[in-house]
Formats: structure tokens, C-alpha cells, sequence
């Protein structure tokens, strides 16, 4: 019996352990499938980039966006003062356990001439302050956080829960794929991104209330570094918004990656997905950022993961992993060959397969990715160069946004969800972000029995 257990060591899992903890409360069991930090550490990462303590997390770029207008949807949870406070909060949790203290981008003239340009080519520049770790950094973060929160709860890694467990409309514990039960008067869920599809079957098995999620489905751009230099010098993360003129779809950058790499993550689901990395140690030629296109399904159809999943599954077949073509070749209607990437100006920073990406991605979204490029192009020439390398898939898999209280419990008593798994964030700050919001509602009501 415990007064917590935690489902999954994300972001949002463990800033929970970390509230409560601090709250003075230490009766905790974290409950993580994949491996521990140490064994991720000593594994390649590419084969467990998703999984394990940390989550996503601990491979990715290790960019905390300070801002209340990116990273999810905890505004529509508390107000805009509490949140601002909550990502502060945050952002000094993360400093603490050794993140760097310099800050980029911010409220600044090149900002503001950033913000002023793209809106005269009807674009959105969301301003912002970021915090990078960067790829490199982000495990030593994370271990000294798994160091301080191991010395307070029990931590099971290599665990996978099968069920949460619920009598008479109250959580009573969990079920752990090897079938034993651990008896819990708290559960917080936040089993993260790759989660997304073991959230959606415990949602939809415990009749817990959902809104439909958009799945976001685009490429990973590859340019010259000296290309987006303008936004990258003034914002490092620079984030746009542009609804395409074809199709009025929103589209946006994500996740820009200043001198860094393209990588191949490969999900539990085994499918192989691109993302992109920025390192502090060491710098490449390129700049690589997404572009994204995100539709909401609702009926007949619902069901955004099996999509995702679907236009993932379809790329693999084609190009044995990751897709590579050049834009000029995509825009003449060919596939690009390993010669044709040979004589492109940028060297692209993955191994990927030359290939026709129009055989993978719906017209759809190709016509929203190109309109995209066209327009960034106009506030970073060089950007739609036939020589601009697009990979392919990169998907963002959610789960459906869950119905929750202000302090994100669920119609279940005590069972809270945090993070991208309830479908509530979008990334690193907010992800935490929600597992503080949790756990200061569970330390209230512990507190007062």
C-alpha cells in the first residue's frame, strides 16, 4: 500500500515526485517501463529515445519555451498569472538540478521586428524566452534529478502497468503486466508521448471523458545555418503559426535546432520516426526545425494515433526508415537519388533513404508544407531552395484531451493525468508543469486528513 503511485517517469511524473516530495510527502512507487537512466545512458540511444526515465525528454534538444502560449493547454486550467508562476517555478526546479542559466530570445528589439515582419506575410511570431540544455546536457540534468527524488520514493523501472484499478468510482491502485497489484489512494498517470496509445485504452476502458486531439504530421527541414541565422541569433526557438491560403490549415515550426542534427527515434511501436537534436558541444553546418501540419478528426473517424500511425507505417515501407528528398526534386515531381543529394548545398546530417515523400504524405499536407516554405522564405530568403532538405515522417502521436478537473483529476476520485499522454501538453515545461498542478492538489488533501 502507498499514498502515490506515479504511471511513468516523464517530465510530468517527475515533477509530481518532486512536488510531493517537497510537500513532505515520501510514501511514493514511480512506475516506468523503460529502462533507468543509468542503462539508457550505457544503451544506444536511438533504440530507447522514448521510453525509460526521463521519457522523451531525455534525448531531445532540451528546450524550455518560457511561455504560456506554447507547450499546451494549462491556461484552459488556471489563469494566466498562476501559470506564469507554474512555468516559473518550473524553469528553477530545472536550473537547480543543473540546467545552464543563460537565456535566449525574449522580448527584444530583433524580436519585435521578427513579431512586426512575419505578420505582414500573415504569419504568427510567438515571442518568447528559451532556456536550452541542449542534447548533451539533458541526461546529466536528469540523473541528478533520479539521484535526489531515488533517495525519497521507490522507483521501478522496467515495470509496465497494465491497468489502473478502480472501485466504486475511486482509483484503488494499479496492475503491473506481471499481474501484481499495488494498492495506492492516489494515482497520477503520465505516461508521456509514447504512452499515448496505453492512455487512450485506460481512458476509453474506464469511461473517462475526452475531446478530440489533432494529430500533427509534417517533415523536418534541413537548411544552411547562415539561412535562419536572422531568427535563430534574435529568438534561438523561433515558433510560427501560418494558416496555408489552400487550405486555411494551421500550420508551424517546431522544434528549431540552431547548427544541430537530424536524427531517426524509433517509437515501442517500432515504427521510425525523424526529430532533430542541438547540441552545446558541438556545432554542424545546418539548421533543421519541422514543420508541422495538425488536423483534428472527429466522426466518423477519431481515432488521430492509428492515422499518425498509419502515415508512419507507410514511410518505413517505402524508405526502409527515413525519408530524404531534396524540395527542388520533391516540386518537379521526382524522387531524389543519392547523387541528386550529393550535389544539394547542404550535407545533410542523417544517413537517411533518397526517396519521393508525395508516395507517403497526403496532397494535403504537402501543399500546407510547401505554402509553408514559400512563405517563411520571404523573412529568411533561402529557405524554399530546391537545394532544402525535407525528411520524412515526423509525427507528434497525443493522446485525446482528456476531461479534467482545474487540478487535472479525472470522474474517477483521486485519479489525476498529467503531461503529453493526457493529452494536455505539448512539451517540456508544460508536461512538468501539469505534474506540479497534481501534486499540490494531492499534498493539500493529504495534508488535511
Amino acid at each position: 500500500m502507498s499514498d502515490i503511485a506515479i504511471v511513468g517517469a516523464g517530465p510530468a511524473g517527475i515533477f509530481t515526485a518532486y512536488s510531493l516530495i517537497e510537500a513532505g510527502i515520501d510514501d511514493i512507487v514511480i512506475f516506468e517501463r523503460g529502462d533507468d537512466i543509468d542503462k539508457r545512458l550505457a544503451a544506444n540511444k536511438h533504440r530507447n529515445i522514448l521510453s525509460g526515465w526521463g521519457g522523451a525528454g531525455a534525448w531531445s534538444d532540451g528546450k524550455l519555451t518560457l511561455s504560456t502560449e506554447v507547450g499546451g493547454f494549462l491556461s484552459d486550467f488556471v489563469s494566466h498569472a498562476e501559470l506564469e508562476d507554474l512555468i516559473k517555478k518550473t524553469d528553477d526546479i530545472y536550473v537547480k538540478f543543473g540546467a545552464p542559466t543563460e537565456l535566449f530570445g525574449g522580448s527584444t528589439p530583433e524580436t519585435q521586428k521578427l513579431k512586426r515582419e512575419a505578420k505582414r506575410h500573415r504569419m504568427m511570431f510567438v515571442e518568447m524566452s528559451v532556456r536550452h540544455m541542449g542534447t548533451d546536457n539533458c541526461p546529466a540534468v536528469l540523473s541528478n534529478m533520479r539521484e535526489y527524488i531515488g533517495k525519497h520514493a521507490e522507483v521501478r523501472c522496467e515495470s509496465e502497468i497494465e491497468n489502473i484499478v478502480v472501485e466504486n468510482g475511486k482509483v484503488t491502485g494499479v496492475i503491473a503486466s506481471n499481474g501484481e497489484k499495488t494498492d495506492a489512494r492516489y494515482v497520477v498517470a503520465a505516461p508521456g508521448r509514447s504512452g499515448a496509445r496505453w492512455m487512450d485504452s485506460q481512458t476509453r476502458r474506464l469511461k473517462i471523458g475526452a475531446l478530440p486531439s489533432p494529430v500533427d504530421i509534417g517533415v523536418r527541414v534541413e537548411v544552411p545555418a547562415v539561412v535562419t541565422a536572422k531568427l535563430t541569433e534574435a529568438a534561438y526557438e523561433s515558433k510560427l503559426i501560418y494558416y496555408t491560403p489552400t487550405f486555411d490549415d494551421k500550420t508551424r515550426t517546431f522544434c528549431m535546432n540552431p547548427y544541430g542534427e537530424v536524427v531517426a527515434e524509433r517509437t515501442d511501436d517500432n515504427l521510425i520516426t525523424v526529430n532533430g537534436h542541438s547540441y552545446v558541444s558541438r556545432r554542424t553546418e545546418n539548421t533543421n526545425f519541422a514543420i508541422l501540419v495538425s488536423n483534428t478528426f472527429t466522426e466518423p473517424f477519431d481515432d488521430p494515433l492509428r492515422y499518425g500511425n498509419y502515415i508512419s507505417r507507410l514511410a518505413n515501407l517505402l524508405g526502409k526508415g527515413v525519408i530524404v528528398q531534396r524540395l527542388g526534386d520533391l516540386l518537379a515531381g521526382r524522387r531524389s537519388t543519392r547523387d541528386r543529394i550529393a550535389r544539394s548545398t547542404v550535407r545533410p546530417t542523417l544517413d537517411a533513404t533518397p526517396g519521393d515523400l508525395s508516395f507517403v504524405l497526403p496532397y494535403r499536407h504537402l501543399v500546407d508544407i510547401v505554402e509553408m516554405l514559400e512563405a517563411l522564405d520571404r523573412i529568411a530568403p533561402g529557405v524554399n531552395s530546391p537545394s532544402t532538405l525535407l525528411y520524412g515522417v515526423e509525427v507528434k502521436f497525443y493522446s485525446h484531451r482528456l476531461k479534467l478537473t482545474t487540478v487535472l483529476e479525472t470522474e474517477i476520485e483521486n485519479l489525476f493525468m498529467a503531461g503529453d499522454g493526457a493529452g494536455i501538453t505539448r512539451g517540456l515545461v508544460q508536461a512538468s508543469a501539469s505534474g506540479i498542478i497534481a501534486a499540490e492538489e494531492i499534498a493539500r488533501r493529504i495534508n488535511s486528513a
